[in-house]
């Protein structure tokens, strides 16, 4: 049995893992599209470095983009098998890959106006809304801890990973020749303490482990701050400076995180009274199948339902879908909170949001999450005098601040509590994906001071040979 990294191997996008059995069953964990990677982006994403039509299956760890966003183009290219993940996971990811496939389809028509003049070939997108709906038909649900044989001697089993709704951890066991191989995925760890999700659970011991790394190296600041901190913000630049918070958010978690924070807030009676708006139609959507699956939540937020029916509303929110809306908003000079996708700010409505906002010093740009560095939030995060967007150039006039703890991103503390279900000395290897490179050198230093003998960072489309027992 061998196992191929062909993404999220020393990036934090592309998330794919290829396992190829004896018998030539193909079981992909992932399929995840590359973010972010500059020029190489759109080459990477066409070219998955193995052939489509000789997958036999597909576990999804969860919906993010990163983790799903190229299971059209799979279909598109010839896979027909299976597609395994929880009921909640599947519903975000249908909801992503529409908005997926619209986007790009709109981009490629654009682009393709003016190539049609200039005389040049014109382009297709990675993939359409058909090649998405197509994707649907492969989509099979498996809940938690309900282990499935597969006819090729493979067991699933998934395990709450706390990342988002429906977010897994995959343990594979695998029969070749009369010998089991144990192999744990762990996609991406949530955080321990969540106060939506459930903290990721345990898992059997595996002889194999593929550990994300995203903050392998830090420590975030406690996870029960956040709202207090959400509170300053909104009265420093709402109440005192009269002027406009805005937040850019991932459809998928941080906007619900954001909301249930707003919410807890006002059952305490302390949130500012001043008007909050979700504009994004992908985060209106999302946010809905979110409230469809209460099963996810931890216990204590089991415990609010019976008290509070709707833990991300409270007074003075308004959804926006209408862009004629969203351009309004724009417009008006009253204080107000807005929550807009995209998280990293570099599309969708919140980049107009901050074009019209930043010159003003009234104004505050709330980045609550991880960005990349070349993209625009992460050019904000290091606070420039000035910044291009669309185009133009732009004053940095607005206050620019950040609330790291509310990543959804497990740090070294709670990596190291996912990991310590484990004998470490009956791993034989564990492989650090879905970092960048000096985070994952500096958490697989940490991995092996903790008794893994052999931490690997894999290299793109690098191949390993898994080992049975002996």
């Amino acid at each position: 049995m061998k196992i191929t990294f062909h993404g999220a191997a020393q990036t934090v996008t592309g998330s794919k893992h290829l396992i190829t059995l004896k018998n030539g069953t193909k079981i992909l964990l992932d399929c995840g599209m590359f973010q972010g990677m500059g020029k190489d982006t759109n080459e990477l994403n066409r070219n998955f470095g193995f052939k489509a039509n000789e997958v036999s299956y597909v576990f999804l760890s969860h919906a993010h983009i990163d983790h799903s966003g190229l299971l059209p183009r799979l279909v598109k290219d010839g896979f027909k098998g299976k597609i395994f993940a929880t009921p909640a996971t599947i519903d975000i990811a249908k909801a992503l890959l529409r908005d997926s496939a619209f986007i790009q389809e709109q981009d490629i028509y654009y682009m393709n106006k003016k190539r049609r003049l200039e005389g040049r070939p014109l382009l297709e997108p990675l993939y359409t809304e058909v090649d998405a709906r197509n994707t649907f038909e492969l989509f099979h649900p498996l809940n938690y801890n309900s282990p499935i044989k597969l006819p090729e001697g493979v067991e699933l089993q998934l395990f709450d990973a706390g990342h988002i709704i429906g977010s897994a951890s995959i343990f594979v066991t695998i029969t070749e020749d009369g010998k089991e191989i144990k192999l744990m995925f762990s996609g991406d760890v949530g955080r321990y303490r969540d106060p939506i999700l459930n903290s990721p659970e345990c898992y059997p011991q595996a002889d194999y482990i593929i550990i994300e790394s995203t903050y392998g190296n830090k420590v975030h600041a406690p996870i029960e701050g956040y709202g207090a901190e959400l509170k300053k913000q909104i009265q420093k630049t709402c109440i005192e400076k009269k002027g406009k918070l805005i937040i850019p958010a991932f459809s998928v978690g941080r906007t619900q995180e954001l909301l249930f924070a707003l919410n807890e807030l006002e059952l305490e009676g302390e949130l500012p009274p001043v008007d909050y708006y979700v504009d994004s139609p992908l985060s209106t959507t999302i946010t809905k199948i979110v409230k469809s699956h209460p099963e996810c939540y931890n216990r204590a937020l089991q415990n609010l339902l019976k008290r509070d029916n709707d833990p991300f509303d409270f007074k003075g929110l308004r959804y926006i879908t209408d862009k004629r809306d969203s351009q309004a908003l724009n417009k008006s000079i009253k204080p107000c909170v807005i929550i807009s996708a995209s998280g990293m700010a570099e599309a969708g409505r919140v980049k107009h949001h901050i074009a019209n906002s930043i010159e003003n010093w009234r104004n505050t740009i709330l980045i609550v999450g991880y960005c990349e560095p070349n993209s625009l939030g992460g050019r904000l995060k290091k606070h420039p005098e000035e910044i291009g967007i669309f185009g133009d150039r732009f004053a940095v006039n607005a206050d620019i601040q950040t609330i790291d703890s509310m990543s959804a991103h497990a740090d070294f503390n709670d990596l190291s509590q996912f990991l310590a279900c484990q004998d470490a000395s009956e791993v034989k290897q564990i492989f650090v994906v879905h970092g960048e490179p000096k985070v994952q050198k500096e958490f697989r230093l940490r991995l092996m001071k903790k008794g893994f003998k052999d931490a690997v960072i894999p290299q793109a489309h690098q191949e390993f040979e898994l080992k049975t027992k002996e």
